[in-house]
């Protein structure tokens, strides 16, 4: 039997299932500055709780051996428990990461449990905590998406969860490449290439012409090897006939996906 080989690209996640899914992790500078929000709350935790225990200490409620206990399981709750508990239960979502749009994830996409946000919370405290965060910023710079060292360790990744609206296509099929619309084939073409020539077909009309027509031609040269045959005419009426296609018969294929499953559920449904 040959073998089957995949590639995917590093915004690419690899389910278990071996489909490739098109995720954005988030960016170096974000996620920097949603650690040092969380690094700000681990500070008023810590001072609050050094408060309440000095003033227990004052009052002659705790000894000086039994504050000292107690100071060690503070630190210990403020750097490991709480932040582990906090990841767990809100799936990944610090405070930090919830200003910033992040969420822990798995590396195959999948929503993270206690041992990630253990194990996450417990090499924090060397490369955040003991060395002011410089082994989790120089970790993060050589990583393809920032991940730290806990997040190796984990095998975990933050996912940009706030993303922009998509706005709504009003991009119509050249009349000129109706005939060829009919025969064309782009079922091949990779996605990231597809965001790039969809892309441009709404930012075209407010392009320069020049740059418009070399972006043009340099797009449809990249879509050469997965479009057959190429439209032919003006570069600019070519890709946006692939992209108005491209998009026709992908949502075409959904409603014939969701129509066939609505139609194997309502044959289970009990008479």
């Amino acid at each position: 039997m040959p073998t089957v080989s995949t590639a995917t690209m590093q915004d690419e996640v690899l389910t278990g299932e071996a489909v490739a899914l098109d995720v954005q992790p988030l960016g170096f500078v974000a996620r920097a500055v949603g650690a040092g929000i969380d690094v700000l709350v681990m500070v008023a935790e810590g001072i609050a709780i050094a408060l309440l225990l000095q003033w227990l200490a004052n009052n002659g409620v705790l000894d000086d051996q039994t504050w000292r206990i107690a100071m060690i399981v503070a630190i210990v709750l403020i750097a490991v428990a709480i932040p582990t508990a906090v990841e767990t239960l809100t799936h990944g979502r610090s405070l930090g990461k919830l200003i910033m749009g992040g969420r822990i994830v798995r590396a195959d996409g999948g929503t993270i449990g206690f041992r990630h946000a253990f194990l996450r919370a417990l090499v924090g405290v060397v490369e955040i905590l003991m060395t002011f965060g410089t082994m989790a910023l120089l970790v993060g710079i050589f990583t393809p998406r920032a991940q730290r060292l806990g997040d190796l360790t984990a095998g975990t990744y933050c996912e940009r969860v706030r993303t922009p609206q998509v706005p709504t296509s009003h991009i119509v099929l050249p009349p000129q490449l109706s005939e060829w619309a009919l025969v064309a084939d782009v079922s091949r073409m990779p996605d990231q290439l597809s965001r790039k020539l969809w892309q441009f077909c709404h930012e075209a009309s407010v392009m320069n012409p020049a740059s418009r027509n070399r972006l043009a031609s340099e797009l449809l040269a990249q879509a050469w090897d997965y479009v057959h045959p190429i439209p032919p005419g003006d570069p600019v009426v070519a890709v946006t006939g692939i992209m108005v296609v491209r998009r026709d018969r992908e949502f075409r294929a959904l409603e014939t996906r969701s129509s066939r499953s609505a139609r194997l559920l309502a044959g289970t449904q009990p008479r």
